[in-house]
Formats: structure tokens, sequence, C-alpha cells
């Protein structure tokens, strides 16, 4: 498809400028929906690509057809070939943005009413077991304010199954040692009080204590973690320390913040904990969400029963007898 741009003065200034009506929108989902900065900066990034392709189009965004629509997004197949997770994602983003449109009446017509939003695959998250959890956590060592920080935020994240970014944003009075509970900012600015287990409040304790004084001079900000600069440490660290851990271990998986937590949803629910309290937990607004980690340990336990079970294996790998 050979799209020529219409209008390349209109396309700049729509860079330069924004879309009033996106502005409008992010407001909304920012001020009244709630949604998280992440979230609002997502929404941009999709928006913005739209908006500019509109303006090469010389279209008006509350004049965008159905085909105009299916232009934009056939247009992104072909530059990036995107996984099918971001096309939804992208189509979700658009129908969401011309709804708003029209219920607010600031367009008469929603070009993407009958837009279908592409199947996203169904891709289970890596999780790791109990061994290679406790041989991850058993790599800082020493005294020393690297690795008892490092210690403290591996055993947070698998205790808690907190999000990297509920985790650089604690603050050193949102753990209460008394009663071994944290306190989290989820998504959408949603407050969470999550229980921590003995190891994770100790390995914390002894971050506060040995630790965190040491990082950095002068320290000035309530931040839990810190870097060795005395400010908050940051997402991208923290995803470079798991991944070299993760290395030094000799784990072949790609460890980051959030294999932990999915690994303490999947710990959770084969322990015998039911669904809402993990949904609770992992702060999901939909159970549904939920649901993948269930969905995991019945693959795990299919797997374990084919590999078990001598009647469930291969004709060619259950020639030989089995004792009673």
């Amino acid at each position: 498809m050979d799209i020529q741009i219409k209008n390349p003065q209109r396309m700049a200034l729509s860079q330069q400028a924004g879309d009033p009506l996106v502005e409008e929108f992010l407001a909304y989902l920012q001020f009244e929906r709630g949604l998280s900065d992440n979230t609002i900066s997502s929404y941009r990034r999709d928006l913005s690509q739209y908006s500019n392709f509109l303006a090469e189009q010389d279209v008006m965004t509350t004049e965008a057809s159905i085909r105009v629509v299916r232009q934009f997004l056939d247009r992104l197949i072909e530059e990036s070939a995107p996984a099918s997770a971001t096309i939804a994602r992208k189509t979700s983003v658009l129908k969401n943005f011309h709804r708003f449109l029209c219920r607010e009446g600031l367009a008469t017509d929603d070009p993407t009413a009958t837009l279908i939003s592409p199947r996203r695959e169904q891709r289970l998250p890596t999780v790791l077991n109990a061994g290679e959890v406790k041989l991850l956590l058993a790599q800082p060592a020493g005294l020393r304010p690297g690795p008892l920080r490092d210690t403290a935020i591996m055993e947070l994240l698998y205790s808690a199954g907190l999000r990297v970014s509920e985790l650089t944003g604690l603050l050193v009075t949102d753990v209460d040692f008394e009663a071994g509970f944290v306190r989290c900012m989820g998504k959408g600015s949603k407050e969470r009080m999550l229980p921590l287990g003995d190891p994770a409040l100790a390995a914390i304790k002894r971050y506060l204590g040995q630790g965190r004084p040491r990082l950095g001079k002068g320290i000035k900000t309530g931040h839990m973690f810190l870097n060795r600069f005395g400010k908050g440490i940051t997402r991208q660290s923290v995803h470079k320390m798991l991944a070299n851990y993760a290395k030094k271990a000799g784990l072949e998986k790609n460890v980051t913040p959030h294999t932990l937590r999915h690994s303490f949803a999947t710990h959770m629910l084969a322990g015998g904990a039911d669904l809402r309290s993990v949904q609770e937990m992992l702060g999901h607004a939909d159970v549904s969400t939920t649901q993948i980690y269930t969905h995991l340990s019945r693959q795990r336990l299919r797997d374990t029963y084919f590999r078990s079970h001598p009647r469930a294996r291969k004709a060619k790998d259950a020639q030989s007898p089995v004792a009673p």
C-alpha cells in the first residue's frame, strides 16, 4: 500500500502542537479514570502515531472513516510487522478514543464501531520454579550496601508480587514491620496492603539498617531503594540487576521483575490460594487477567502427568512393563 503525504505542513503542525482532542481524551484518562503515568504515556504514543497519519492524509480527527482507520493499522503492519498483541492494543486505544469523542459530543460518528480487534496470542508468562527462585535469591553476597539492597528487592518482588513501578515508588515508611505488611500504590493510584514473609521482612530490615544509610552522600529522599548516588533506584536498574544475577546463577530463562511477579502468583495458586485473593494481591482490576496463572498451573500439571504416568507415554516409550 502506497499512501502519499498530502499535506506535510499540517503534519508538522500536528507533531508540534498535538491534537487537542487527543489531549482532552488523555486528561479524561488521567483525572477521571485515574490511569497511571505509564499507561497515559502509552496512550499518548499510540494516538500521536494516529494523529500524524491523519495529518498526512489531510483528514480531521472527527472526519476519520473506517477506511482511514484500517489504512493506519495496515501501514503499521507493513512497516514494522508488530506482534498481534501490539495491534490489538492499538486497535483498543483507537476504539476507546473515538467512543469517548462521541460520548462527549465532540464527534458525531464513530469510525471504529464495526472494527474488530485482532485476537491476542495466549502467551504463557515465564515462571521460575521454587528451586530457581532460591538459587536467584542466593546470588547477592556480602554485607556491602549493593548486595543488601538487591537481596531486599528480590525478596520483596517475590514475597508480594509487586510490579517494578510499585517497587521503585516505595517509601521507607511503607513497610510495617510489626504487622508484616507493605503498602504500595498500584495502577490507577489504587493502594494495596500486602503481607510479607519473614525472609523478606528480615532482608528489608537488614538493608535499611546496614545498607541504605551507606548509599550516596547525604540522603535527601524518602524512597526506600536507592542507587549509589543516594537517589531512588530506577526500573531500568532493577531490570539490569535481575538479568545479571540470573546469568550469574546460570538460569537460561529471561528473568525480569515481572518474572518474580508471575512466579509469586503461580506458586500461590499451586499452594492452594484462591483466585480472588491472588487477584487482590496482584492488584488486577479484572479476575480474567489473573486466570492466566490457572492456565499455567494446568499446563504444568499436564506436563507432569505425561512425564510420569506410564499409560500416558507414547507407545515406543511404554513398551517395557512397569512393576506394580
